[in-house]
């Protein structure tokens, strides 16, 4: 069962709907990522779920100056903020790579590094890195099922990652492997498949060394499979999610143990039969790109969403008559990073306390780069 944090005391003086980051939460659920792994140097969380430089602030403070990222302006806020050591996890081609070298120019203290899984990409990054007169260090991204990008952990790979080593301005940087297509419930079941992907990933590197090639970082996984990598050695942790924690992975990965610490704060504002609510959280304000639930409601367990439109939750419950309009409700995402990027700002709790008021920053495609 979730540990769901209070309403605010003060919700009357918050416009609905909004997005709630629960300090005493966050900070929890940070020590609990640090305490599954052996040192700071182990983790580079990903910042897509919170997207905020007080979270990545925080982190270096706590020793964890390694971070990934899923865009330039994420990437660039994340330096902002003081980390040192920067993964964009995205291959570089296009007018990203442009970007890519400007932030290298503007943040020369911190590494930079990005994913390559095709040859021609890895072609025109060397033109480009030798044209802007810099060194790009660059993963080979290692597709073990996921199927969205990155090369086979094969033959295939190895002769990229070999290939890699002969381009000027290329320095191979090691591996991402990311498994994000695993998130058995069951933890024994999750923890086999994790084992039979990862295997490919280790015989690929140690076939690279055998080689003579340096194979300095491994990047892997993400949150459900967090457990598994931390008991690796040589292996540098990706959790995301765990930050903030959801309703989705709160249900299907019942063996972490994390936090809620976004959620969301909604009105009734109308009451349209004796068993329907009208909340105003509609799809602009919580992550609509999965069938219900979409979010959660302690105070409603019974209730079912029966309509959902850009501005607009309708819930059939039988405790209907128990909220009046305008009561505040809280609810949990189920999947929180695409909720957070809805939100242009976030409501910042302390002591049941909505205090300050954060833009969620990375949240856009571009701030300076």
């Amino acid at each position: 069962m979730m540990e769901v944090p209070p309403i605010p005391t003060n919700a009357a003086e918050i416009p609905s709907p909004a997005l709630l980051l629960h300090w005493e939460n966050v900070e929890e659920n940070l020590r609990r990522m640090l305490a599954m792994v052996d040192a700071p140097d182990r983790l580079r969380p990903h910042l897509k779920t919170h997207k905020l430089p007080q979270i990545i602030a925080r982190l270096v403070q706590l020793g964890v100056t390694k971070a990934k990222a899923a865009t330039i302006a994420e990437a660039e806020m994340a330096a902002g903020a003081g980390a040192t050591d920067i993964l964009l996890a995205a291959p570089l081609v296009g007018p990203t790579v442009p970007r890519f070298l400007a932030l290298m120019q503007a943040f020369p203290d911190v590494l930079f590094s990005g994913l390559a899984d095709d040859l021609d990409a890895l072609e025109a990054l060397s033109t480009a890195s030798l044209q802007a007169g810099k060194q790009i260090h660059v993963l080979l991204d290692v597709d073990i099922g996921q199927h969205r990008t990155g090369v086979a952990p094969g033959n295939a790979a190895e002769a990229l990652y070999h290939l890699m080593t002969a381009l000027p301005g290329i320095h191979p940087a090691g591996l991402h492997a990311y498994d994000g297509h695993l998130h058995q419930s069951n933890v024994a079941e999750r923890a086999a498949a994790c084992e039979e992907a990862f295997a490919t990933v280790a015989a690929l590197r140690k076939k690279l060394e055998a080689a003579g090639h340096q194979v300095p970082t491994v990047v892997a996984g993400g949150t459900p499979t967090f457990p598994m990598h931390a008991r690796r050695t040589g292996v540098e942790c990706s959790p995301g999610t765990c930050v903030l924690w959801d309703a989705g992975y709160a249900k299907n990965l019942p063996d972490l143990d994390f936090l809620p610490a976004a959620t969301l704060l909604t009105r009734v504002i109308s009451r349209p039969t004796h068993d329907r609510l009208c909340l105003d959280l509609g799809h602009k304000a919580v992550a609509s790109e999965m069938p219900h639930p979409r979010a959660l409601f302690p105070e409603l367990p019974d209730a079912q969403a029966v309509m959902h439109n850009e501005e607009h939750l309708v819930l059939e419950t039988t405790r209907a008559h128990e909220f009046p309009v305008g009561t505040p409700l809280m609810a949990i995402p189920w999947h929180v990073c695409p909720t957070v990027a809805l939100h242009a700002f976030v409501h910042v709790v302390r002591d049941q306390q909505a205090t300050e008021v954060w833009p969620i920053l990375a949240r856009s495609r571009k701030l300076t780069y």
